[in-house]
């Protein structure tokens, strides 16, 4: 039995995610924004160990949840589900691209990191010359190349840990709208997998999935230069170290 957080699991592909792992017999934390969606997330997921609430758009109530996550003792995995798609740029850019960077630095290292990418990326650019001066020039694509980048640099970095990315595909969630014409529960199967399989296949580190096979990625993720300058220039904006 394995223990699991997951951030943004009060609805969507996080939810889905907590409800099957539950259903596998693993313990899992829910992540919400608020108390009130924290309740009803609970409400949503019998069986749920119990929820933690913080908002992703204040750097500050980031860092306090992994404090949070911390007083609750080790996990075996933390799966990055959290994300916005129809925000503001600046907001894009501290849920997407700066909320997972100090989760990671602060939260205890887990065995296993899923980070939730999606096929988007492949059109996103780092552009990392913005990250002090122009957020507003940042979009949902190049937030999700950082992911990408930050999953290869920790897959670099920490080699006892597997850390991967995945694309869920375009699902009929809240964010993917009704009309998604990819399969919901293909959509959260493979976070599912990576978190828990002892699959040869899913014991790996730094790939990127889609529906459970390893898919080919924007290469920008995988320049060492590139991530080493991403991770100061997060260090700079959020005042925590990569450890």
């Amino acid at each position: 039995m394995a223990r699991i957080f997951i951030t943004g699991s009060a609805d969507g592909l996080g939810q889905l995610a907590a409800k099957a792992l539950i259903a596998q017999g693993h313990q899992i934390v829910l992540h919400a924004r608020n108390e009130k969606r924290g309740q009803e997330a609970l409400d949503k997921v019998p069986g749920a160990e119990s929820v933690v609430t913080a908002d992703l758009t204040s750097i500050d109530e980031t860092k306090q949840l992994a404090s949070k996550v911390n007083a609750m003792g080790k996990f075996d995995a933390v799966i990055h589900n959290a994300g916005v798609y129809n925000a503001s740029a600046e907001e894009i850019f501290t849920v997407n691209t700066l909320a997972p960077y100090v989760l990671t630095c602060l939260i205890q290292r887990p065995k296993r990191l899923i980070y939730l990418s999606s096929d988007m990326h492949l059109q996103g650019r780092s552009k990392l010359d913005d990250f002090k001066t122009d957020i507003g020039r940042i979009t949902y694509s190049d937030s999700k190349l950082h992911v990408l980048m930050l999953c290869m640099a920790v897959a670099r970095k920490w080699p006892q840990v597997y850390a991967n990315a995945l694309d869920p595909g375009w699902v009929p969630t809240k964010m993917g709208g009704q009309g998604a014409p990819d399969d919901l529960q293909k959509g959260y199967e493979t976070q599912v997998w990576l978190a828990v399989s002892n699959d040869e296949k899913a014991k790996v580190s730094g790939r990127y999935f889609y529906h459970q096979k390893e898919s080919s990625h924007n290469p920008e993720a995988d320049e060492v230069v590139l991530q080493e300058r991403f991770l100061s220039l997060c260090e700079e904006i959020t005042g925590t170290s990569f450890p």
